[in-house]
């Protein structure tokens, strides 16, 4: 595979901000990248970090055993299944977890306990959630009944999709009007004007969309554009070798995956990148479902995007809000935690395999996430008379 030809696709242009970036060179941004300005308010701050000390074997740095850990071998959970004993024991913990983690279908009369006089918004990622997870994420496409389904919820709640994939790239695969998307991992946001809100966010621009909504675009790591491009097309080159691996741009994040790279690899793969990143004090590393993810070392993520579109649409009042969050990736953890910790909505992992998460319940694949957004929207309907 050609990796130099694997190129984002095209972005959509973005309004200009009102003071253009200061020109730099590449080479001064590695290691002299400015914190964000300093108008931004302070929980959106970068936070210092300290070069990395020079390991010349990420076995020994925790890399290794983060990648084996976020992609449980399935395969070897079947194994045995003639002999029974290996699918008795995965199904047995299974069920052991969905007590402490119910199904959202079954619990569906419970979460609309919990609704009672609220307003429900809802936030969606897209990889493993509204499509399968498949080899070749240009193919992750969610199907048609699945496009109805989300778009039924967004005409009856305030819908968002917060994705690792840019933002331009995750709309024009769910290509609906009717919400607002979230791109590599909350860093690039289109979210509502609401006249009822807040708006002291001064990296915020305000614009008129194409069917002529006014919105406004959130890029707290916009300066790291220039240095993220550069590092995807060192990723690119450095691991051009490597039979399976895919580099992506996300434009506020690079991705490196090993999904189809054969495991006896993932160590090259995971040098590379930390070779790599090593030269980028300002950057850090996360670890998704076979992909590593090098991006801004700020005080963002996918929990820090809702409390800013709650806060955007006006719902952030816990006393008459539920939000709900539906992923099945270690980064949508963040959104879990947060809602959470501020003990207002909920989480839903989807998964089919027990893991230790910050979510409240469950959902097995993409089709069950489907049916319960359906329920939703029926719900709805029928509570409107």
């Amino acid at each position: 595979m050609d990796l130099k030809a694997n190129q984002a696709s095209p972005v959509v242009a973005d309004p200009a901000p009102s003071t253009p970036p200061t020109s730099k060179s590449v080479l001064g941004i590695r290691s002299s990248l400015m914190s964000p300005p300093g108008a931004v308010l302070s929980k959106y701050l970068t936070i210092p970090r300290k070069k990395p000390g020079k390991l010349n074997d990420v076995r020994y740095n925790g890399w290794l055993d983060a990648m084996r850990a976020s992609s449980p071998p399935r395969k070897k959970l079947l194994k045995d299944r003639s002999f029974g004993f290996a699918s008795d024991d995965f199904n047995a913990a299974y069920l052991s977890w969905m007590i402490k983690y119910p199904s959202a279908l079954s619990s569906f009369e419970d979460i609309l306990e919990q609704a009672k006089g609220k307003k429900i918004a809802v936030f969606l990622d897209y990889d493993g959630t509204l499509s399968p997870i498949v080899d070749n994420p240009d193919c992750a496409i969610m199907s048609d009944e699945m496009r109805a389904a989300v778009q039924d919820v967004a005409k009856n709640f305030p819908t968002a999709i917060i994705s690792g994939r840019s933002r331009d790239k995750v709309s024009k695969l769910v290509g609906l009007a009717e919400l607002y998307y979230a791109g590599s991992h909350g860093m690039d946001i289109i979210g509502p004007v609401n006249s009822d809100a807040p708006d002291d966010h001064p990296s915020c621009v305000k614009f008129t969309d194409c069917q002529g909504k006014e919105v406004k675009l959130f890029q707290p790591a916009r300066e790291f554009i220039p240095v993220i491009d550069e590092v995807f097309r060192t990723l690119v080159e450095t691991t051009k070798e490597i039979k399976g691996a895919k580099v992506e741009n996300h434009k506020f994040c690079a991705s490196v995956h090993y999904r189809n790279v054969d495991e006896m690899y993932w160590l090259t793969v995971a040098q590379r990148v930390y070779d790599v990143l090593a030269e980028y004090p300002r950057l850090r590393l996360t670890h998704g479902r076979k992909v590593l993810e090098v991006r801004p070392d700020i005080n963002w993520n996918k929990g820090k995007a809702v409390e800013f579109l709650l806060e955007s649409l006006g719902l952030n009042d816990c006393e008459d809000v539920l939000p709900i969050y539906i992923g099945d990736d270690k980064t949508d953890e963040d959104a879990f935690n947060a809602l959470r910790k501020g003990k207002c909505g909920f989480g839903i992992l989807v998964s089919s395999a027990p893991r230790e998460t910050n979510a409240f319940y469950s959902l097995k694949d993409p089709s069950e996430v489907m049916e319960f957004l359906k329920l939703l929207t029926s719900w709805k309907r029928c509570s409107q008379g």
